[in-house]
Order: C-alpha cells, then sequence, then structure tokens
C-alpha cells in the first residue's frame, strides 16, 4: 500500500497543481466527482490511497493558487487580500518573488503545524467551546478596527461607505437562492476587474519580470507572520463560517505593519495551515471545515490517531513537492510575462473573468460582477485600505454569529 500512497500523491499533487492555476476550478469539486466514483475506485485501491489523493491536491492547491492571482489578478476567496501586494510586486517586475514569499509561508506553516500537532490535538476542543460564542464579536471589532485606523476622518468616512457597499453587497449575493458559485463573481470584481481596470487607465506597463534573489525578510517579521498565520488558520478550521479571506484580515490586525514581503508569506500560509488543522479537527472534535476534508470525513466516516499520523505525513510530502512545482511554474509565467502586452493582457484577463462568471453563475453573476467592480474602484479613487472591501464576507457571518 506504500508505494500506491506516493502515487497518490504525486497524482494529487498533479490535479492541485491544475485546480490552483484554474480559476473557477476548486478542489472541492474534484473531492466531490472523486466521492461519487469512489464505489468504482475501491474495487481497485482503498480509502486511505483515496483520502491521500484528495489530501495531496489540496495542499498542493494551497500552494499553487496564489500563481494565478498574482499573474492574472484573478482572485479566489483565500487569495483575495494576496492580489493587491503581490500585483504590486508584479508591477516591479517581481512576481516571481511575489509567489516565491507564499509558498515560503505555506512551507514554514505547514511544517510548524505539523509540528505543533500535539498541541493542537490538546487545544482545538477547548479554543473551540471558549471561543465559539464569541466569533461574531470579534469579527465586528475587527472591521470597526479597519475603519477607525484610516488616517483623516475623511478617509474613515469612506472606508465606512466601502465596508457598507461591501457588506451589503455581500449579504445580497451569500444570501441568493440558486446562485451557483457567488464568490467568484464578487471577489473577482472586488479585487481583480477592479485593479485591472485601473492598471488599463493609468495605461501601466508591465516591467520585465526577473527572478532574483533580494528578498528580505526581518527575522521579527517573519516570525510574527508564521505565528499569526498557523493562529489565524487555526481559527478558520475551527469554527464554521470563517474563511481564509476573513483570517487574513484578523491576521493582519494583529500583526500590525510588517511589510508587503511578511504579509504575502502570512497569507500564504493561512490557506495551508487551515487545511492541516482540518485534519485535526476532524480527529479531536469530528469536525471537518473544509470541503475537501469532508469528502474525506464521508469516506472514512472517523479517523484515528494512526490515520491522523499518515494524512499528516501525506501533507508533509506532498508540501514539499509542491513547493518546488509552484516555484518552476512561476518561473515559466514570469519569462511568459516577458513577452506579453501588459494592457492586452489585462482586457484578456477582464473578458476571460466575465466568460467564467457567465458560465459558472450566469447573467445574475455577472450583474453582481459589475457591481463588485463599481465598489471594487472606490478604495483606490479614494485612497483607503482595500481590505475594507472584506466586508463582503465578514458582515454576513457578524449577523450570522451576532444576531
Amino acid at each position: 500500500m506504500f508505494s500506491e500512497i506516493l502515487i497518490a500523491i504525486f497524482l494529487g499533487c498533479l490535479m492541485g497543481v491544475i485546480t490552483g492555476l484554474t480559476p473557477g476550478l476548486h478542489i472541492n469539486l474534484v473531492a466531490l466527482i472523486l466521492l461519487s466514483v469512489s464505489p468504482f475506485l475501491l474495487g481497485y485501491t482503498n480509502v486511505i490511497v483515496v483520502a491521500s489523493f484528495i489530501i495531496a491536491m489540496s495542499i498542493t492547491h494551497t500552494f499553487t493558487d496564489f500563481i494565478s492571482a498574482t499573474y492574472l489578478g484573478a482572485p479566489a476567496d483565500d487569495t483575495a487580500l494576496a492580489v493587491l501586494p503581490a500585483h504590486r510586486l508584479l508591477l516591479k517586475g517581481m512576481g516571481h518573488e511575489a509567489v516565491k514569499l507564499t509558498v515560503i509561508g505555506s512551507l514554514l506553516c505547514l511544517i510548524l503545524t505539523i509540528i505543533l500537532s500535539p498541541l493542537l490535538i490538546f487545544a482545538v476542543p477547548k479554543i473551540f467551546n471558549y471561543l465559539k460564542n464569541y466569533i461574531g464579536w470579534i469579527l465586528l471589532g475587527i472591521v470597526v478596527f479597519m475603519v477607525l485606523r484610516e488616517e483623516s476622518l475623511d478617509k474613515k468616512f469612506w472606508a465606512f461607505v466601502v465596508v457598507a457597499l461591501s457588506g451589503i453587497l455581500g449579504l445580497i449575493v451569500l444570501n441568493m437562492p440558486n446562485l451557483k458559485d457567488p464568490l467568484l463573481p464578487m471577489l473577482s470584481g472586488l479585487f481583480g476587474v477592479s485593479v485591472l481596470l485601473l492598471s488599463l487607465t493609468q495605461k501601466v506597463a508591465l516591467p520585465v519580470q526577473r527572478t532574483t534573489e533580494i528578498i528580505k525578510v526581518k527575522t521579527g517579521d517573519m516570525l510574527k507572520a508564521l505565528g499569526s498565520g498557523v493562529f489565524s488558520g487555526s481559527l478558520v478550521s475551527i469554527f464554521p463560517g470563517l474563511g481564509p479571506a476573513q483570517a487574513a484580515v484578523l491576521a493582519g490586525q494583529i500583526t500590525g505593519k510588517i511589510g508587503v514581503f511578511s504579509y504575502l508569506i502570512l497569507v500564504g500560509g493561512i490557506n495551508t495551515v487551515s487545511m492541516i488543522l482540518s485534519l485535526i479537527t476532524l480527529f479531536t472534535i469530528e469536525k471537518a471545515r473544509n470541503g475537501s476534508i469532508i469528502v474525506v470525513q464521508q469516506l472514512l466516516q472517523k479517523i484515528d490517531i494512526n490515520v491522523l499520523i499518515s494524512f499528516l505525513a501525506v501533507a508533509l510530502v506532498a508540501g514539499c513537492i509542491a513547493t518546488f512545482l509552484a516555484l518552476y511554474i512561476s518561473r515559466i509565467f514570469s519569462a511568459i510575462m516577458n513577452k506579453l502586452n501588459y494592457s492586452a493582457l489585462s482586457i484578456a484577463i477582464i473578458i476571460f473573468i466575465a466568460a467564467m462568471v457567465l458560465y459558472f453563475s450566469g447573467f445574475t453573476g455577472f450583474l453582481i460582477l459589475v457591481a463588485a467592480t463599481l465598489i471594487g474602484l472606490i478604495p483606490n479613487i479614494i485612497d483607503v485600505s482595500r481590505s475594507n472591501s472584506m466586508a463582503c464576507l465578514l458582515v454576513p457571518i457578524i449577523l450570522l454569529n451576532v444576531l
């Protein structure tokens, strides 16, 4: 069975690359397809092998999804806040460095979380029981702080406007019946198309992309980023409804100003940590907080300590493979970007995102994309923090937990 698991890890990593690079293709969809054909697959192998494939795919996805977010500006819910600093580095010819930072965060947080797993197995049930009634109030405090941290009264007002408009948009979109992939048009408008449109209006010329070794992060900032990544990523897996995007906002407030490099390390780590912690919550409180891990739960029903250790080993091996794959693919993207007209590329990406939205979410999704794009333009025009737009996800969770 050992050789079968290794093959499953390798194939899972390849599938994780595909899902990471393809906007709109999510690991949850692939995992559900595997669940539907599992009776056939289990005729040739066993559930541990199938689960290992899903875990390897999920871990690799958290390493590679930042590539499309950085070079193409196509954010998912777990990469939205990374698009902005990554895009700034891209416009400095440092797109590969941006990806490298998120990969560093993913790998180091993965290793750190596995090292801390004995402590987390003990702590997760206690944290869950202590904080489960306060998560809404914690998020409310974060939103208030996001508004108040703006420099002037005028900017505080516009930050509130962005929070209010984004929050209303989120409430409408997330409560729409029969709307497929609601996050795709909303987040693509707020953080993707709006950024690309601004680049077009400002006639941004993409500089030559280079792969350098000039990244330097202070040890203190690195430790703060990794610590906040593990803590915030843990909350994602413990509390229902709290996603990587909300965790990124929370982590950003915890760390304060740590610089673009450290922030990308932090955001990169959150997604991977939440995936690992989903395995631990499945073992400790028998709750899966991630779509692909829910499929693992349905395959195995329950996992014991030996299975958990095996899955953590699978995640570690997959993470090491994903590191090399992500950096290699990023270099290819970096070389390709040097040969493209950035304005034409931006237009092509906007058309591609619009087509994806129409395909997955229909005409209603397209209208959401337009509305979200208009809201997403406000922060740059007024010069307030674009993270205020994350109220589209924070406000619905706050109302769900507070009211």
